[in-house]
């Protein structure tokens, strides 16, 4: 059957780890890089800007009560975080307008003020071709040491958006192994999953090719590239990396799947690449034939299922659910002064 056809780019790199401008930059060049080689949706691993905190599970220091050097590094952590809207968001919806494509990245999120101001956010934003915001999701459930660092998601941005390139959603990491999450994206017809990794190993592999044949949907699986040396100083390395600065604590492992699991692309390890595929979209209505988890191969008389609604937009923390979408990617427009607004009125009633 033929169907739309689109080629997709899973950008497995290096940040730079804890530097939110020279992570930007690089994104910003990679997507050019991925849009030169015809990707329409381009994709980044888990928190790339400014990259996955694999300190957590390294250094035996992070986790230590009133630890100077964990709180140094939280600290450079949030100093780097993304606000959305904000300047580095606008830079990148920039660059998704400028090339014409999708792009599905992940931030730490950080809010200007209010409510969850000390906390940040493991958030995926999805950028349509016209440079907006069109979906974020943040991470439900920081998985083991993350909590120590990232504050739980409000539900928001738990389907599929719309775009040129397709219905995309995305999960992040061991969201992957929260059954429910799964099938409240296969509900929102999902036809391209962004499932972003840190590095995609062993396990996390199965999971993303289970979640291609549970969701019968293409998956682009995304990890990234870190080292040793990249991790924050003052906190001591285990014996096996001390010394060791080019060692890979993220080695990547990216593929691109197709609906019935198996592999179109990658895996890849221990270096920076592009991957790209061309997905046939057509080849979901042919692998739906034997499974629809959502239709002929569900019981909805046995089993129910129901998704809560993020909860309306607060001062501080604010939901990233459908409130989220279609925004503008750069900072908000400040009202004009309220003498200004006051004359304006003054003259009109003239």
């Amino acid at each position: 059957m033929d169907g739309k056809k689109i080629r997709v780019a899973a950008v497995q790199a290096r940040p730079l780890l804890l530097d939110l401008k020279g992570s930007v930059d690089k994104a910003v060049g990679l997507v050019r890089e991925a849009a030169s080689r015809g990707a329409r949706l381009v994709a980044f691993g888990e928190t790339w800007i400014t990259g996955y905190p694999a300190w957590l599970d390294l250094c035996p220091g992070s986790a230590l009560w009133d630890h100077l050097p964990a709180k140094k590094a939280y600290a450079r952590l949030h100093e780097n975080g993304v606000t959305i809207p904000g300047p580095e968001t606008g830079r990148l919806g920039e660059a998704a307008r400028r090339h014409g494509v999708v792009l599905v990245i992940g931030v730490h999120e950080k809010v200007r003020t209010g409510r969850g101001h000390g906390s940040l956010f493991n958030t995926q934003i999805l950028f349509g071709p016209d440079g907006s915001i069109q979906g974020r999701h943040r991470k439900l459930v920081p998985t083991h040491a993350e909590r120590l660092v990232w504050a739980p998601g409000d539900g928001g941005g738990l389907e599929a958006i719309d775009t040129p390139a397709g219905r995309v959603g995305t999960l992040i990491c061991w969201e992957h192994w929260m059954p429910l999450a799964r099938q409240a994206l296969h509900e929102s017809a999902e036809e391209i999953h962004v499932a972003a990794w840190p590095t995609v190993r062993d396990m996390y592999q199965v999971a993303s090719r289970h979640y291609a044949f549970e969701g019968r949907c293409f998956v682009v699986a995304v990890g990234q590239i870190i080292r040793a040396g990249d991790l924050p100083e003052g906190l001591d390395l285990p014996p096996e990396l001390t010394g060791r600065p080019e060692a890979l604590v993220s080695s990547g492992g990216s593929c691109i799947i197709a609906p019935d699991g198996s592999l179109l692309a990658g895996p890849v390890f221990d270096r920076e690449e592009i991957l790209t595929a061309d997905l046939d979209l057509g080849r979901i209505a042919e692998e739906s034939m034997a499974l629809d988890v959502t239709g002929h191969y569900n019981r909805p008389d046995i089993f129910e299922f129901r998704k809560r609604a993020p909860t309306p937009r607060r001062r501080g923390i604010e939901t990233a659910g459908a409130s989220a979408r279609r925004v503008p990617a750069g900072p908000p427009t400040r009202p004009a002064p309220r003498s200004r607004r006051r004359g304006n009125r003054a003259g009109r009633r003239r």
